[in-house]
């Protein structure tokens, strides 16, 4: 099958659905396909991906970049070290296996030890282990595994010394860590109530409630600690404070980075939940207390972020909060204490910058980081006087450090070895501007020496939403493509966290189509640079950024050579539905609103194709488990895509078996699927592979 030949795509039912939104009629032919387990919508699936996976087939490059991808994945890859009791914890993965190992040891220069392998919990790595919490005697690890990566996690708990696990099984626990009680005699948790087995991947998800479990009793003797049944959407995060005294217990409604911040003192066995945040008018994340001092990072009054100290015996009196660390120009990601000293992440125009400061927000230090890229780690306890991160960047796998609080120096603690060369590539890191003048920051790796004269084959990603940060990462996909001659961009537009809450606000709800601008303006400042055109320029983004490829590619059809929107949001009409889709309102706003209604109809991507249009080669990928952004969005953006699309340039869809939204994606699928999009990509955007 060349690129000139015309697909013969499956044949999709049109159905006769008309919805009436605030006076407006909507069609839905496609409705149908949001039932995944209908033997229609199974036909459907099977018959795509016989298209597809024809066509792909059919690439002669695909099998030698599999090839390459796989060589290049082997190879060790190690997590932060991190350290409960008298031993030490860190994941590594051998190079191929398709889930990490968990080991740990006593002293960092013994044999380590294997605690939990995931591989050995399914023959094709599909079982993941999607959370861990150690106790604080370093004696038990409570684990959440989830399967083909769905949200729904059964928790687990082991013995570390014998490495057998005990009779504890949780279930029904979905967007939920567990923290341990200082004598390691139980964790508190959050759930939900049982779902229905059939439709428990669609449904949604409302009144989760937080729990408290004690070692060896069956799930049904677990206590409530808090609920509320006149909340239907607050979620709630509970954490023990490192002193033991205190349950701090976050709630989150939907996405929105505004909380609520309770307390119940653990020292008293009747204690109440107290009320200290209970209004959502900012995020307080709590960082450690001093006794009754809680020290919370806030954007309160501080778009960029700032900490400061409250009195938990007179928390009402905002004029008695006190300022610690005032806010920067740079924005505050994250913050620890650790050897009584507050660690400090910030990101400076996207990438990490680490300070240390005392407890009077005295600055200490900076620490001195191998080059620009993002850190992780940096966790401890306050009595510790070590710590360790990670350090990567588009050039850089990710390497690890220990780092010495008192010393302030890094040393080397692991360092991977990948078959490349990263003196042969360069990144750098550009300001562009947008449709209203705004300037917007773009990265962009590719081997040294490339021409500038505009044949560059180009990969454009962006995410633009939910306040997440798009910041330097190493990656063997992307290695891959930049291998063959690719340019590899990514654009840190509006919606993200990179400049804190004003900039995610700039990109959401009302404000949507800033994100698309700023997408646009990126892709026409790489073409006018000459690092490519058109023809030459990829776009990719995955859930909210799948979204963002297929607003692009139906509000700019000819500005892009290929597109792959991957597990999107394509239904903003209905995104609120499924699962915890409602959550997102607080991000894009609600189709129940006639206002926020008429911005969702004007760029949601399944609304906005236009029959007769010549859309660019695209192949949109989901996963039949995807319990997140269910697959319907991307079965009906498919289908009618399909119906609207005239010329040869190919509409494909990718349908992933036993695997979901990404987490927990075992190795194989991971490099199957880099395989079938570069093969796409070489394809359709006619490079050529030595």
């Amino acid at each position: 099958m060349s690129l000139g030949t015309h697909l013969n795509y499956p044949s999709t039912r049109k159905g006769n659905q008309i919805d009436d939104y605030h006076g407006i009629k909507v069609a839905d032919p496609y409705r149908w396909l949001e039932d995944p387990d209908s033997e229609e919508t199974k036909a459907w699936v099977e018959a795509q991906n016989q298209v597809t996976f024809e066509y792909l087939n059919g690439i002669p490059a695909r099998d030698k970049i599999k090839q390459r991808l796989t060589a290049l994945w082997d190879y060790e890859k190690y997590g932060v070290p991190f350290k409960e009791g008298n031993r030490y914890f860190y994941f590594k993965n051998n190079g191929l296996q398709n889930q990490s190992v968990l080991y740990t040891l006593k002293n960092l220069d013994d044999e380590p030890q294997v605690l939990l392998d995931p591989n050995k919990l399914s023959e094709d790595g599909t079982v993941a282990l999607s959370g861990l919490s150690i106790s604080d005697d370093g004696k038990f690890l409570a684990y959440g595994i989830s399967s083909s990566g769905s949200d729904w996690q059964e928790w687990k708990v082991r013995d570390i010394e014998t490495v057998r696990d005990l009779s504890d099984s949780l279930q029904w626990i979905k967007f939920s860590g567990a923290s341990w009680t200082p004598d390691s005699k139980g964790f508190f948790y959050s759930r939900y109530d049982e779902p229905n087995q059939k439709t428990k991947l669609e449904d949604v998800n409302y009144y989760q409630k937080l729990y408290y479990h004690r070692l060896g009793t069956p799930q049904s003797e677990d206590v409530l600690i808090y609920q509320r049944p006149d909340q239907k959407e607050w979620g709630f995060s509970g954490r023990v404070s490192d002193d033991g005294k205190y349950l701090i217990i976050s709630v989150w409604l939907g996405t929105d980075p505004k909380n609520l911040l309770f307390y119940k003192d653990l020292t008293d066995p009747n204690s109440e939940v107290i009320e200290l945040i209970s209004e959502f008018h900012a995020n307080y994340s709590f960082i450690d207390n001093s006794d009754r001092i809680f020290y919370l990072r806030t954007d309160l009054n501080a778009p960029r972020g700032r900490i400061i100290a409250i009195d938990t015996e007179n928390p009402r009196d905002r004029n008695q909060w006190r300022e610690i660390i005032p806010q920067t120009e740079e924005t505050l990601e994250s913050a620890g204490i650790i050897n009584h000293w507050f660690v400090v992440d910030y990101l400076k125009d996207a990438r990490s910058q680490v300070k240390i400061f005392d407890l009077q927000g005295k600055f200490i230090r900076e620490v001195e980081l191998p080059g620009i890229g993002s850190v992780g780690g940096f966790n401890g306890k306050p009595e510790d006087t070590e710590t360790f991160y990670s350090f990567t960047s588009f050039t850089t796998p990710g390497t690890v450090y220990r780092y010495d609080m008192i010393t302030g120096k890094s040393s080397l603690f692991r360092q991977p070895k990948v078959d490349f060369n990263p003196e042969n590539y360069e990144t750098k890191q550009v300001f562009y501007q947008s449709k209203d003048g705004t300037q917007v920051p773009m990265f962009i790796t590719y081997k040294k020496g490339i021409t500038l004269d505009g044949n560059n084959p180009t990969l454009l990603y962006a995410y633009g939403g939910f306040n997440i940060s798009i910041t330097p990462s190493f990656s063997v996909n992307n290695l891959v493509w930049m291998e063959m001659g690719g340019v590899y961009a990514v654009a840190n537009l509006r919606g993200g966290g990179e400049y804190g809450e004003e900039w995610h606000q700039a990109g959401m709800k009302l404000n949507k189509q800033n994100v698309f601008d700023d997408f646009f303006a990126a892709a026409e400042w790489l073409i006018a640079n000459k690092y490519t055109k058109s023809e030459k320029l990829a776009i990719a983004g995955g859930s909210n950024g799948g979204l963002l490829v297929g607003a692009s590619i139906t509000q700019r059809p000819n500005l892009f050579g290929a597109a792959l929107p991957a597990v999107g949001v394509m239904d903003m009409l209905r995104f609120h539905k499924f699962t915890i889709g409602w959550a997102w309102i607080s991000e894009y706003g609600s189709p129940e609103n006639p206002e926020e209604f008429k911005v969702l109809y004007s760029y949601s991507p399944l609304h906005n194709l236009k029959p007769g249009t010549s859309y660019p080669p695209t192949l949109i990928t989901t996963a039949d488990h995807d319990d997140r952004v269910v697959p319907a969005h991307s079965f009906k953006f498919a289908a009618a895509l399909q119906a609207a699309h005239t010329g040869n340039a190919p509409v494909l869809i990718r349908i992933e078996t036993k695997a979901g939204h990404g987490a927990g994606k075992p190795t194989a699928k991971i490099i199957a699927e880099a395989a079938d999009k570069w093969g796409f990509l070489v394809k359709n955007l006619d490079i050529q592979v030595n």
